[in-house]
């Protein structure tokens, strides 16, 4: 599930009109990247949680076969592609938030859309890119090891990491595989009892919805989720993390999210090069 409900304030006066989750890095919207994500570790579902009046989020999944006939009559073969992607990754229900009460109860309203048979999901946060992707296919190995939930842990510069969520853990014989007990929000650099940063990816086990059902809302009376992770630990439900050793991105915010729309577009083969001469000589001025 992709939690999409937020009002993306940091993004203001664009977000009044624009959900933030389809700002696009370069010409593809962050939300479609995380699906693309969800779809290459084997999903065949993705459950959007929106909030009222953000119908667009789903849209841009939704079957576009009028556009792809009037792009393919002009000869647009590979805009027919790019147009066709979205609706053709994975199929894409959506819930309603109705108010923004936290990643946690975000996560809650997710249950009644699970079939029965179904003991985990995965969460992915829209704004978070993991790079390369694969850290979900990962996960779900290290769940079948272990059973319970497993998260997605950056390792993190100690003079860096009072920015973070900071997990408390013990080795494995897998030195990228880390047994959680517990979680620090923004600790003091001295104070943090690791350098594990958690990332915007979850793989949790369904008892995470009972958990969420019999914690305490905090600030705003938003249920949060590492209380929720924190209450199973307590409860002896195995929780690991995978420490990811690769790079991310934040859409959160505007300055993140312009680094990471250079780093795409330099990547990019029609408009990478030019834009490389283009900032080397800025940089220059």
């Amino acid at each position: 599930m992709v939690p999409a409900a937020g009002l993306g304030t940091r993004f203001l006066p664009t977000t009044k009109t624009v959900p933030k989750e389809l700002l696009p890095v370069v010409d593809t919207p962050g939300i479609e990247l995380v699906a693309a994500e969800a779809a290459e570790a084997g999903a065949e579902q993705l459950l959007i949680v929106t909030s009222p009046g953000k119908d667009a989020v789903a849209a841009h999944f939704a079957d576009s076969s009028e556009l792809e006939k009037t792009l393919a009559a002009r000869g647009k073969e590979k805009l027919v592609a790019k147009v066709r992607r979205a609706h053709e990754l994975l199929a894409v229900r959506t819930v309603t938030q109705d108010e923004p009460l936290g990643l946690g109860h975000a996560i809650g309203c997710v249950r009644g859309a699970l079939a029965d048979d179904e003991q985990a999901f995965a969460v992915l946060l829209p704004d978070d890119l993991v790079l390369p992707t694969g850290v979900l296919s990962r996960m779900a190995a290290v769940r079948e090891q272990f059973g319970g939930s497993v998260l997605c842990a950056f390792d993190i510069p100690r003079e860096e990491i009072s920015a973070y969520g900071v997990f408390d853990v013990s080795d494995t014989e897998d030195p990228d595989v880390k047994q959680v007990h517990g979680m620090v929000e923004k600790p003091a650099a001295a104070d943090a009892p690791s350098t594990y940063a958690a990332a915007g990816r979850y793989l949790l086990d369904v008892a995470v919805f009972d958990a969420i059902d019999r914690i305490t809302p905090g600030a705003g009376g938003e249920l949060q989720i590492t209380d929720a992770i924190a209450l199973l630990i307590s409860e002896g439900h195995p929780v690991h993390v995978v420490v990811h050793r690769g790079g991310r991105h934040d859409l959160g915010n505007p300055g993140s999210y312009v680094r990471a729309f250079v780093d795409f577009a330099l990547e990019h083969p029609d408009y990478g090069p030019e834009l490389r001469t283009w900032l080397a000589a800025r940089l220059a001025d």
